[in-house]
C-alpha cells in the first residue's frame, strides 16, 4: 500500500484542468486573508444589538440583517479554508487557515449567543407583532421556527451553563474516536501472495469486498477480535453518549431523546415508527436475497462477510472521467436540458477536483455555499465502476445546492432529511439507464445486484440501526442499566430479525452495535433510509411522468429550506408521513431480487 501511495503525484504536479477552480469563493489566498481580517473585526458588532431585540421590529431587523451579512461572509471563508485543506491534508498552511477560521467562528458564536434566549424572552404579544410586521416579512419563517423552540429554551443563565458543558458532553464521542481511530490495532491481512496490507476501518471494507472468501473471513474475525478485547470500554462510552442524549432532552423539556432530535425538522415520531414497521413487514424479501446470494456464490452457508462482495465481481469495466460524465449526463436526461446542461458545464469545467493526489482527502463529497460554485471532491478511478455512481450521487447534491440558490440566503440551505433524496435520486436514474442498456444478462444482473445491495445498505441496514437507537434510548429513559450484556443482547435480537433464520450469524457480530460512529449522533441514520425511499418513489414518478411531475421535483430541489422537509417532499409528490414510499421501495427491492434470482439460475 505504501508503494502505491508513493506513486501518487504531489498536489503541485496535478494538471490544472483536473482540479477545482475556487475563484468563485476567492481569487487567491491573499483575498481570503483580507476578507477574513475584515470579518474578524466585525465580530464586535454583535455587542451593539444586545438588549435591543424586544424594543421594536426595526431593532430586530437591524440585528437580523447584520447577522445574515456576517454569516454569508463566514460561509465563503469557511468553504474556501475547508476545500483548500482537503487538497493536501498535510499542508500546514491550509490547516492553519482552517484552524484560525474555526477559532474566530467560536468567538463569533459566543458574541451572538444572547440572540435566541433574548428574543424568546420577549413577551408573546410583542412576538406576534413581529410576525406580522411588514419589515420582518422576509424573516417570518425564520422567526416562526425560532419561536417553536420557546418551550425548550431556558433562561440566559441556564443556557450559559449548558453551553459551558458542551465540551464535556462530547467526552463519550471523543473517547470512542480516540480508542477506535488511534488505539485499536487490527494487524495485517494478506490479500494475495506477496501483497499484505494493514487492516484498518477503511481496508476492512476492501477485504469484505474481496472475491477470496478466506480473505473476507480472516479479516472479519481479526477485526472483531480487537473490538472484543475492548468491549467493556466501548459499552461504557456508548452508554455515556445515550445518557447524555437523555439528559439533554429532559433539561430542555422534550418528551424523549428521540423527540428532541426530530424536533428541529418538525418530523413526527410516526415517520420513524412507520419506517421501522414497513421494513419489518418486508424482511422476508431480504431473507430471500441472502439465500439467492448464497446459491449464486455456491456457498453452504452465508455469513456477514459474504454480503458485500459483488456476486458477479468479474463484471467490471474501465470508464474514463469523460466517459463517466457522459454516462451521468445521459442518465439524467429525464431532469431536462437546463439541469443537464448546467451540470455538464460544471463537470466538464472545474467544479470537480477529479483524481487522487498525495495527501488528498479520501472519499468524495459535495461542498459549496450561496456565493460559490457547488464543488465536488472525487478520487475518481477509471477501473472502479462504482465511482460513476459516486459522481452521479455528488452531482445530485451539487445541483441541489445550485438550484436552492434561487431562494433568499436565509432559506437556501437544506436539511439532511432531504439532502440524500437529491443524490440517491440521481443514482436511481443512472442504475435504470444502465440496466435498460445492458448488453447481456450478466451485465444486467451486475446492475441489479448493485441496486439491491444499495437498498439493503441504505434502507434496511440503516433502519436496523434506527431500531437500535430507539431501544437503547428507551432503556435509558426507563433507568435500565446499559451494560455490555444488555447492549450486545439487544443488538443480537435485531440481527436475528433482520438476517433471518437461515443466515449464519457469527457471535462477534453482536459487537457491531458498539463500533458504529453514527450512534454518537443519535437519531439521524433513519434519514438515510427515508431519503432513499423517497428517491425511489420520485425517480419512478419523474421517469414515468410528464412535465407536471418534473416541475414538482425541480420545485423540491429549488425549495432549499423554504418549507419544512415533509412539506417539501409532499410538494414533489411523496408523503413520508405514510408508510407507502418505504413499502414501494421495498416492493422494488423484492422485484429486483426475483429478477436477479431468475438471471443467475
Amino acid at each position: 500500500m505504501a508503494a502505491t501511495a508513493d506513486r501518487l503525484p504531489p498536489r503541485a504536479a496535478v494538471p490544472v484542468q483536473d482540479t477545482w477552480d475556487l475563484s468563485s469563493l476567492f481569487p487567491s489566498d491573499a483575498a481570503w486573508e483580507a476578507a477574513f481580517a475584515e470579518w474578524e473585526r466585525a465580530i464586535d458588532g454583535y455587542a451593539r444589538f444586545r438588549g435591543t431585540l424586544g424594543d421594536s421590529a426595526a431593532a430586530l431587523l437591524a440585528f437580523l440583517e447584520f447577522d445574515l451579512k456576517f454569516e454569508r461572509v463566514a460561509d465563503r471563508l469557511s468553504t474556501y479554508a475547508f476545500l483548500k485543506s482537503t487538497e493536501d491534508v498535510a499542508d500546514s498552511a491550509y490547516l492553519g487557515m482552517k484552524a484560525r477560521y474555526l477559532g474566530s467562528a467560536a468567538k463569533a458564536a459566543e458574541a451572538g449567543s444572547y440572540f435566541r434566549p433574548e428574543l424568546l424572552a420577549v413577551p408573546d404579544a410583542r412576538l406576534r407583532e413581529y410576525l406580522t410586521a411588514p419589515e420582518l416579512a422576509p424573516y417570518k419563517l425564520t422567526l416562526e421556527r425560532l419561536i417553536r423552540f420557546k418551550p425548550h429554551t431556558l433562561s440566559e443563565k441556564e443556557e450559559r451553563l449548558l453551553a459551558m458543558q458542551i465540551e464535556t458532553a462530547h467526552t463519550p464521542r471523543n473517547v470512542f474516536d480516540q480508542l477506535t481511530d488511534a488505539d485499536l490495532k487490527f494487524g495485517t491481512i494478506e490479500l494475495e501472495p506477496g501483497r499484505t496490507i494493514d487492516l484498518t476501518h477503511g481496508s476492512y471494507m476492501v477485504c469484505l469486498e474481496h472475491p477470496n472468501r478466506d480473505v473476507r473471513k480472516k479479516a472479519f474475525h481479526q477485526y472483531y477480535a480487537e473490538f472484543s478485547d475492548h468491549a467493556n470500554t466501548l459499552a461504557a462510552t456508548l452508554a455515556g453518549s445515550v445518557k447524555q442524549d437523555v439528559f439533554a432532552s429532559r433539561v430542555r423539556n422534550h418528551s424523549s431523546a428521540r423527540a428532541a432530535a426530530m424536533f428541529p425538522d418538525n418530523v413526527p415520531a410516526s415517520v420513524y415508527d412507520n419506517l421501522c414497521g414497513a421494513v419489518r413487514a418486508n424482511l422476508p424479501a431480504v431473507h430471500k436475497y441472502y439465500q439467492v446470494r448464497r446459491r449464486a456464490m455456491k456457498l453452504d452457508d452465508v455469513h456477514f462477510y459474504d454480503v458485500y462482495v459483488p456476486i458477479l465481481s468479474d463484471v467490471q469495466k474501465r470508464t474514463t472521467w469523460d466517459e463517466g460524465v457522459e454516462l451521468v449526463i445521459a442518465a439524467l436526461a429525464p431532469l431536462g436540458k437546463e439541469y443537464t446542461d448546467t451540470l455538464a458545464t460544471g463537470l466538464r469545467g472545474r467544479w470537480c477536483d477529479r483524481y487522487e493526489n498525495k495527501g488528498k482527502h479520501s472519499g468524495a463529497f459535495s461542498s459549496g455555499c450561496y456565493d460559490s460554485d457547488p464543488y465536488i471532491l472525487m478520487n475518481y478511478k477509471p477501473d472502479v465502476f462504482d465511482h460513476v455512481f459516486t459522481l452521479a450521487h455528488e452531482a445530485g447534491h451539487s445541483m441541489h445546492t445550485h438550484l436552492s440558490k434561487g431562494q433568499p440566503y436565509q432559506y437556501s440551505s437544506y436539511t439532511i432529511f432531504v439532502a440524500e433524496v437529491a443524490s440517491t435520486f440521481n443514482e436511481q436514474l443512472l442504475g435504470r439507464y444502465l440496466m435498460a442498456r445492458a448488453k447481456d444478462d450478466r451485465e444486467r444482473a451486475y446492475y441489479l445486484n448493485r441496486e439491491i445491495d444499495d437498498i439493503r445498505r441504505t434502507i434496511i441496514r440503516q433502519t436496523m440501526f434506527a431500531e437500535y437507537e430507539r431501544v437503547t434510548h428507551d432503556l435509558a429513559e426507563k433507568n435500565a442499566p446499559l451494560t455490555l450484556d444488555t447492549l450486545r443482547g439487544e443488538y443480537r435480537k435485531l440481527l436475528d430479525a433482520y438476517f433471518g433464520p437461515d443466515f449464519a450469524l457469527d457471535a462477534e457480530l453482536s459487537l457491531e452495535g458498539l463500533r458504529i460512529p453514527h450512534f454518537y449522533r443519535a437519531f439521524y441514520v433513519y434519514k438515510y433510509a427515508t431519503g432513499l425511499s423517497a428517491a425511489i418513489a420520485l425517480a419512478e414518478r419523474v421517469a414515468g411522468g410528464g412535465k407536471a411531475e418534473l416541475d414538482a421535483y425541480l420545485g423540491f430541489l429549488k425549495g432549499g429550506s423554504s418549507k419544512d422537509p415533509l412539506d417539501l417532499l409532499r410538494g414533489a409528490g411523496v408523503d413520508m408521513e405514510t408508510p407507502e414510499p418505504v413499502n414501494a421501495a421495498l416492493a422494488r427491492f423484492s422485484k429486483l431480487v426475483d429478477e436477479l434470482d431468475a438471471l443467475l439460475k
